[in-house]
């Protein structure tokens, strides 16, 4: 049976827990950025993190092995009290204008697409 939550402290919580899996990842923690949201009448809980951009690599791992286990942790936390819970995670700082514009990043990027594979190179003839 999932607890109930007085919002506000809710808040917090669900701040401290992604400082705390956030942080370990960051060369710069104090210019971590968090705006947590609970919406109570859906029992949502809306997370936007923002970083310095070269840490982004870091904190996704590589082929986002960080950052869906961060968003599982969250997830597991969220359902025990009865909320579903979304992470947004935007690009800040100079190093995240160069790959995606500044823009807010996904979380699954598609990689680029393939170079056709030609036949067996055979020599002049």
């Amino acid at each position: 049976m999932p607890e109930t939550t007085d919002f506000p402290v809710a808040t917090q919580q669900y701040e401290a827990l992604v400082r705390f899996l956030i942080q370990p990842f960051l060369e710069s923690p104090d210019l971590l950025k968090l705006d947590c949201e609970v919406a109570p009448a859906k029992a949502r809980v809306w997370v936007r993190v923002a970083f310095d951009g070269a840490d982004k690599g870091r904190v996704f791992g590589r082929g986002g092995r960080n950052i869906q286990a961060i968003r599982t942790v969250l997830s597991a936390i969220a359902e025990r009290a009865g909320h579903s819970i979304h992470l947004d995670i935007y690009g800040d700082g100079p190093s995240a204008s160069e790959g995606d514009g500044g823009n807010r990043s996904s979380g699954s990027k598609t990689p680029p697409p393939r170079p056709a594979k030609r036949g067996p190179s055979r020599g002049p003839a």
